[in-house]
């Protein structure tokens, strides 16, 4: 075990440190982003109509993939803080709540249900100043 760190020390001290921005840059983001969502998102039967409809299909096209290039991270990076320190549910519904896939929006409101989900996130909006999101 000892040969392996040795052997490995400059991969193991990268893995450490983008750890740890990962995690103070989760610090930083989770909850200003959280305090982004609408409170009545989750309380309508359908997804909302998408502010951009309006611009030419290669900006929408182009804004949708970055959109979900970012989403992707996200959930990739809130699995790793699942064993890491960090918020990894949080940073998770964040990159779903940013990504666009089929059924999303029934996906987000079965996760915001979870009590424990939904506590998490109103105790960072209440923290902000910004009313509880409802269900």
């Amino acid at each position: 075990m000892i040969d392996f760190i040795q052997d490995h020390e400059n991969l193991l001290l990268g893995l450490a440190a983008i750890s740890f921005l990962v995690f103070i840059t989760s610090l930083l983001l989770i909850p200003w982003i959280v305090t982004k969502i609408p409170s009545d998102y989750f309380t309508h039967p359908k997804r909302q109509k998408y502010l951009w409809d309006d611009q030419p299909n290669i900006l929408r096209y182009l804004f949708v993939f970055l959109k979900n290039v970012l989403g992707v991270m996200l959930v990739l990076g809130g699995f790793t803080l699942l064993f890491l320190p960090g918020q990894g549910i949080v940073t998770m519904m964040i990159g779903l709540l940013i990504m666009d896939f089929p059924y999303k929006y029934r996906v987000e409101t079965w996760i915001i249900k979870h009590p424990v989900v939904l506590r998490s996130i109103n105790r960072l909006r209440k923290k902000a100043k910004q009313p509880p999101l409802e269900i």
